[in-house]
């Protein structure tokens, strides 16, 4: 029994595939299969349905696998004490972002992030919260940038900056020559929004309904450029962070208006495991990104 024979565990109990959880940990499907049957014989347990067609787990194989991640986060958290180099902006760093931060944040931020820390590797990683919350707690990630919430109380955060959100109205719209739309405003008014999964879906309407409006339930976007184009065709209006906003109040068919009473907004924020030995490597990147931005933020 080794390290990699529970990556194999893992690897086959996410993808539910031979094949796939092979080609994920860069070995022949044959390896990883004589590998798995080989730890059973090791264990005297059977962790697979055998005569299933499918990929079936025994209940002795599920809690195996859970401890196999348990064990994996361990030995990446003794990797990086070991390494002496916990403090240090130097080596690999994984990060997650979510869909509604990431393609708008990094192009501000990974040439700042480049210069300032020559000797840092960094893997980006994009896909929604409950996801990048699994391979953080997985040890796959080594922290994340995203909206603070529910599921993400488990871990450490550190606050990296509070993004507003404005309303996106047609060009044509009678708010467009505003300066500000009070949010009472929207009281009775019908809003776009993103599809579930999307924490800034729940975020956007819980402010959207305290208003007093309501979601078009015909419509969920896959993303906030899907929002975007949806509202330049009259189809709607919507909320839209700040950083996926362009310079110009109005651009493309869209008109960007400040809300007030209250200024609906988000926290975004640095996550990691409490066991994390490179706390002081993401205090110091949450720092970077959160004086690198706050001009533009506050301006």
């Amino acid at each position: 029994m080794n390290i990699r024979d529970f990556e194999y565990l893992v690897a086959l109990a996410e993808h539910k595939h031979f094949r796939k959880a092979a080609e994920a940990c860069f070995v022949s499907q044959p390896t990883l299969s004589g590998q798995i049957r080989k730890l059973e014989d090791e264990i005297g347990t059977a962790l697979l349905e055998r005569s299933s067609r499918r990929v079936l787990f025994t209940n002795s194989g599920l809690q195996l696998v859970d401890q196999a991640k348990r064990v994996l986060s361990e030995v990446k958290t003794f990797k990086d004490m070991a390494s002496g180099q916990v403090g240090e902006m130097v080596g690999p760093l994984h990060i997650g972002f979510i869909p509604t931060v990431g393609p708008y944040l990094l192009p501000r931020i990974v040439p700042m992030l480049k210069q300032r820390f020559p000797d840092l590797e960094l893997y980006l990683h994009e896909a929604q919260t409950q996801q990048l919350v699994r391979q953080l707690e997985d040890g796959k990630l080594d922290c994340l940038v995203l909206a603070s919430v529910v599921e993400t109380a488990s871990f450490k955060e550190i606050e990296v900056y509070n993004e507003p959100l404005s309303i996106a109205v047609p060009s044509d719209h009678e708010w467009a020559s505003l300066d500000q739309v009070d949010m009472l405003d929207l009281n009775g008014r019908t809003v776009l929004a993103l599809g579930d999964g999307h924490c800034l879906r729940d975020q956007a309407l819980g402010f959207c309904f305290a208003a007093g409006a309501k979601d078009d339930e015909r419509f969920k976007a896959t993303s906030l450029e899907t929002l975007r184009n949806m509202v330049a065709a009259g189809a709607g209006i919507t909320l839209l962070p700040e950083l996926s906003l362009p310079k110009e109040k109005q651009k493309d068919g869209v008109c960007y208006v400040k809300a007030v009473n209250p200024v609906p907004s988000r926290s975004i924020v640095l996550a990691y495991r409490p066991g994390s030995p490179l706390r002081a490597r993401f205090e110091q990147l949450a720092a970077a990104i959160k004086t690198h931005l706050s001009p533009e933020l506050e301006s």
